[in-house]
């Protein structure tokens, strides 16, 4: 539904968005990552054709956004960044307005507006202006218009920005509900999103993608990946440490905490070893073999993690030493 190719924005000297490729299929949750200023509000806005690319291609629906732009916009509700709308207006109204523009009359417009509101809980504002909203009921207002017309394709830019920890959980399975059937892109800067809406991710740093993978796949990339927490009890920290270290498959150990006679310890497996949880877990298990164990877990992996490593590969390293 989403075809991105070679994409390419230049401003002035500044390359913004640097040659980047993807795409989005029907049913897909594509979470958009990266930095303030990696480029991701950028590439939406060509996505939806509000600003031209110097170069590369994009279409939606198998039309062009540039030679074809009207037929692809049909299929996309967008939800710039800041939510922008008309504070003059009610809510009601706008989602009128907004229902109108999409081609909506009569029936067809009462049951938009209807569907929307209920799917955006915007019934106790209805009729208030929308600049006397709260910013997390202008926010939801203005998701109400992108998906007013029952679109095939999303473009979500931040769009649980200013919402409450209700709000947020409600809009994101909101969202993965509705890509069942649509091809959504959102971006986001909450990691935790990614893994309650999005069945594939993009990292995007300096106008370049540095990864792309389902939430899984990217904790994989993670140093804690396959790494054992484990606690024991009546043993010094530094013996812990001293008996794990000559365990084949470890590559650290770092303890986290020493008191009231516990130590608690993460166990690092080397990078060729990381997929191997089970293996990697026994052989920690049995070093610790004898001593009194009241906790031992296997690590997934952290995608906050491998966010910095991959976009603050600098820091990354300072935070591991």
């Amino acid at each position: 539904m989403i075809r991105v190719e070679n994409l390419t924005k230049l401003f002035g000297t500044k390359r913004a968005v640097d040659g980047i490729s993807f795409s989005v299929e029907r049913g897909e949750v594509l979470g958009f990552l990266g930095p303030n200023g990696a480029g991701k509000s950028t590439t939406m806005r060509m996505i939806t054709g509000f600003i031209p690319p110097t170069d590369g291609k994009v279409k939606v629906g198998g039309f062009d956004m540039v030679e074809n732009p009207i037929p692809a916009k049909r299929l996309i509700g967008y939800l710039p960044e800041n939510a922008p709308a008309y504070t003059d207006m009610t809510v009601s109204g706008f989602l009128g307005f907004a229902a109108e523009i999409r081609g909506l009359r009569g029936e067809a417009k009462k049951k938009a507006i209807h569907r929307a509101v209920e799917m955006c809980f915007l019934e106790n504002v209805l009729h208030q202006s929308v600049e006397t909203l709260s910013k997390g009921y202008r926010h939801r207002t203005c998701f109400a218009q992108s998906i007013i017309h029952d679109p095939d394709v999303l473009v979500l830019d931040e769009p649980t920005d200013g919402l409450d920890p209700n709000q947020k959980h409600e809009v994101r399975g909101l969202i993965k509900r509705m890509g069942e059937k649509k091809a959504i892109i959102f971006s986001t800067h909450i990691l935790e999103e990614v893994d309650a809406a999005c069945s594939r991710a993009i990292i995007i740093d300096r106008g370049k993608i540095v990864a792309n993978g389902t939430p899984q796949e990217l904790r994989k990339k993670s140093e804690w990946a396959g790494a054992v927490t484990l606690r024991v009890k009546g043993v010094a920290g530094a013996a812990v440490s001293s008996k794990l270290y000559q365990v084949p498959l470890v590559n650290r150990v770092t303890v986290v905490e020493e008191k009231d006679g516990r130590v608690t310890v993460s166990v690092f497996p080397k990078p060729s070893e990381a997929g191997a949880n089970g293996e990697f877990a026994r052989a920690v298990g049995e070093a610790a073999h004898g001593w009194h164990i009241e906790q031992l877990q296997i690590e997934e992996g952290r995608l906050d993690e491998v966010f910095r490593s991959i976009t603050m590969p600098d820091t990354a390293q300072e935070v591991k030493k």
